[in-house]
């Protein structure tokens, strides 16, 4: 194998055995995990920074928005295979739903196809379905697969749903609530929500007004009767003019959602109202059509005054509004749905502090709501499947949800009054995902039980009984069933290779007929490895999992130096055996192994799939169990893969940035050297949603928020450590205001082996290959220098490859 100090090119020579074994797999019954990659070309992929940066030019754009056609006779998707430009986006193809050769569909095509694809709401006898395409509504006959438009408008019409007879649809316009006749075409308007107080009538003048003035002054019971009155009079004109009866707000409050019953006589109003002293952040964009820089306004920051809101139960023929306030403290409502029948309701509240949970039942015919469930966390509330997970069991008031009750994410049911709270599932696993199939009988889960590397697909009846495994084996599955529940479009991916959508029986998912192939042919002759999943022991004796990446599995030597991957989101997934979010990273990595370093990518406390004591072991202290279980698994890597202590780095973005600043600051000698792509240097600056769950608020606990900020530790950057700080300039998630201020810290204390790359039309998500190129040609450039053994031969300024045999 040969180091170049130009591109950073990793030739790959496949030996004979492996072109032999690479056969091209039969069509049919196959996984991902069974696919065989075909014969490598005279056109080998070059394992470089530069080409690992073309991303989906290599890899394709994996299928998304899988919906079959109401008829269930075709799966129409989302894709892109690679071998076009990275930006190409994806494009509409189609499959019969019996497998083949996916067709796509050209762009005038797809527009016109779009109602058949777009999802919706289902008439209950299932033979219409209705949605909302570009703001306008079309009606769906199910068998025939006629569309008709049934709106042509301006103004988006949303969230359509059908009348509980058929005959009509409901939908939002603006911030109102409208019938539609299906048959007929009449548009009747159903709510008419208005912002501020009513206009009061003119008051008489004079004598006369002073009297009038006099008497409601003095007698309540004038001014009752005069409220009651004209209130009656003025619902009684509306009523008989068939106009809806207004519904008046307070003066900044607006409507956030409006969630009808299917005849349209109640509906569950949230509002939303502005607090008067938000202040919204200002980021730069620098690189302009115009020339000029424009300001963009993007978020508030932890701390600031958050929106006010409130839920209401709105009697659309009256106009009155019950607004509920069902918890001992502020909290917000962020679900809301009713049954079939329109009679009950739940409402999925949240403390405004995050440490609280309620689910309550509303009953419509007396008014009265019923805490169902009630669940507290010292630290916060959250965990996979939270506030989107909940609704009702079909043609019942039975209510389902996922709770982290026992720790781990698990379902649950109880009736609207309370009663009869079940368990559904159970174990030191989680339930990631619910959705209930077209033919209602049953809950559909997708689960990581048995393994949290894992993710696969379960049905399972209402009450929880016949619990059952439709896929097995490595890898994630996620499957979306046939309208009429014979087939099954699943989406597969194990590590090595992304999703690919496959078909099969709903019976027998087992056995899979592949469809798509997006990476191209040169990427998928590449050997790249399936990482081993490894635990190392921390501190407190936690078992810590991580994936390993050798010099060995790349056919070269170890180089005795190694780096410590660190994910990002805080709380994301990443040791598992399916394609990574992070699937850059994880060419990269073959890319180091190859030059000798061994890497280590780690699920550290905090990370998502270990449960809610996992998730929470980061509360008040960001940069306590988190970095300390970086520093465990170099520790692991020096005893067990032979590492020398000496030149250990590490790298990481948004959150795994904030741990590399931690890290480099706080972790005595552990890291010689650090790449901090996008961090979070202060967490006082950054978003509130976010922040304050784990942190609360900055003016209550200054504690938790110095102890987790890297700008208050600076002054400990030792003069033989070396920090590498990349940022977009155009972030409007961490701003680069963030790093500005620690460059400043940085600059005040003398600080000498940092450096800066800023890249200036880049958001928190990189997108232009050539600042990934540029990015983590940088990143290698910081490990070669610091890194490398001493008396390495320097060429351009670094240290190139050596001593690494081709595989």
């Amino acid at each position: 194998m040969r180091g170049t100090t130009e591109g950073y090119s990793f030739r790959a020579v496949f030996v004979l055995a492996l072109v032999a074994a690479a056969a091209a797999a039969p069509a049919g019954a196959q996984s991902v995990a069974e696919y065989v990659p075909p014969p490598a070309s005279a056109h080998d992929f070059e394992l470089s920074i530069e080409s690992i940066m073309q991303a989906e030019a290599n890899v394709g754009q994996a299928p998304t928005q899988v919906r079959w056609t109401d008829d269930s006779r075709w799966i129409y998707f989302q894709w892109q295979p690679g071998g076009l430009e990275w930006d190409a986006g994806r494009s509409l193809y189609r499959v019969p739903a019996e497998g083949g050769e996916p067709e796509r569909i050209d762009e005038v095509e797809a527009r016109r196809l779009a109602p058949l694809v777009a999802g919706g709401d289902l008439s209950l006898d299932r033979t219409r379905r209705v949605t909302s395409v570009d703001g306008d509504l079309y009606l769906i006959d199910r068998g025939t697969l006629d569309v008709r438009r049934l709106t042509h408008t301006e103004e988006a019409e949303s969230d359509p749903i059908f009348s509980q007879d058929g005959a009509s649809v409901l939908f939002q316009r603006g911030d109102e609530l409208y019938r539609l006749g299906i048959a007929s075409g009449e548009l009747t308007q159903l709510t008419r929500i208005e912002s501020g107080p009513a206009d009061e009538d003119e008051e008489a003048e004079g004598q006369r007004g002073f009297l009038e003035r006099q008497q409601l002054e003095l007698f309540e019971h004038i001014r009752r009767g005069a409220r009651d009155e004209a209130r009656a009079d003025s619902i009684r004109e509306l009523v008989e003019a068939g106009d809806p009866v207004p519904v008046h707000l307070e003066s900044d409050e607006r409507v956030d959602e409006l969630v009808p019953t299917r005849d349209g006589a109640r509906v569950l109003v949230r509002t939303e109202t502005p607090t008067e002293d938000e202040l919204q952040t200002m980021v730069p964009d620098w690189v302009t059509e115009d020339g000029y820089t424009t300001p963009l306004e993007v978020r508030t920051k932890v701390g600031d005054a958050q929106d006010a809101s409130r839920t209401g139960v709105l009697e659309t023929a009256t106009g009155e509004v019950t607004w509920l306030d069902l918890t001992p403290e502020p909290a917000r409502v962020s679900n809301i749905g009713w049954n079939d029948a329109g009679t009950k309701a739940f409402l999925f509240m949240v403390s405004l502090d995050d440490k609280d949970r309620w689910l309550f039942g509303y009953d419509a015919e007396t008014g009265e709501t019923t805490l169902l469930d009630h669940l507290h966390d010292d630290a916060w509330v959250a965990g996979p499947c939270f506030s989107s997970c909940v609704g009702f069991i079909p043609d019942s008031d039975r209510i389902w949800f996922v709770s982290e009750e026992t720790g781990y994410a698990h379902l649950y049911a109880v009736n609207a009054d309370a009663s009869d709270k079940r368990a559904l599932t159970s174990g030191e696993w989680e339930v990631l995902d619910v959705e209930i199939p077209e033919d209602r009988s049953r809950f559909l889960l997708r689960t990581n039980e048995g393994s949290p590397f894992n993710e696969h697909l379960y049905r399972m009846d209402f009450d929880g009984s016949g619990h059952e495994a439709l896929t097995e084996g490595e890898g994630r599955y996620v499957g979306t069933p046939s309208p009429d529940g014979e087939r099954m479009a699943v989406l597969h991916d194990v590590a090595n290779r992304p999703p690919e959508l496959f078909v099969a029986d709903a019976d027998d998912v087992s056995d899979m007929a592949r469809i798509t192939t997006s990476p191209t042919g040169d990427w998928l002759a590449f050997p790249w490895i399936r990482p081993e999943i490894v635990r190392f022991e921390a501190e407190d004796g936690t078992m810590v999992p991580a994936r390993i990446y050798r010099p060995e599995d790349m056919g070269a030597e170890s180089n005795g130096a190694a780096v410590i991957f660190v994910h990002g989101a805080g709380y994301l997934h990443n040791i598992h055996s399916y394609w990574s979010s992070y699937y850059r990273e994880y060419q990269f990595h073959h890319f180091l192994a190859a030059a000798g370093y061994t890497v280590l990518d780690i699920d550290y406390r905090g990370s998502a799939g270990y449960g809610a004591e996992w998730r929470t072991a980061i509360y008040r202290w960001m940069g306590g169990k988190d970095l300390s279980d970086q520093v465990d698994g170099a520790r692991y890597l020096v005893e067990q893969e032979g590492i020398d202590p000496a030149r250990i780095g590490l790298y990481g973005g948004s959150y795994g940035g904030f741990i590399t600043l931690m890290a480099l600051f706080t972790a005595d000698d552990t890291f010689k050297s650090g790449a901090a792509l996008r961090s979070v240097t202060d967490w006082a600056h950054y978003n509130h949603g976010y922040t304050s769950r784990i942190l609360n608020l900055p003016q209550d606990d200054e504690e938790a928020y110095e102890q987790s900020s890297p700008i208050y530790f600076a002054e400990n950057f030792r003069p033989d450590q070396h920090l590498l700080i990349l940022h977009g300039m155009v972030d409007t998630n961490v701003h680069f205001s963030d790093v500005v201020r620690l460059a400043q810290r940085l600059i005040e204390l003398g600080k000498e082996n940092w450096e800066f790359a800023v890249y200036p039309v880049e958001n928190h998500g990189f997108v232009e290959p050539a600042s990934w190129t540029d990015e983590y040609r940088r990143i290698f450039e910081l490990f070669e220098r610091t890194l490398r053994e001493p008396g390495c031969t320097e060429e351009g300024g670094f240290c190139t490859v050596r001593g690494a045999a081709a595989p």
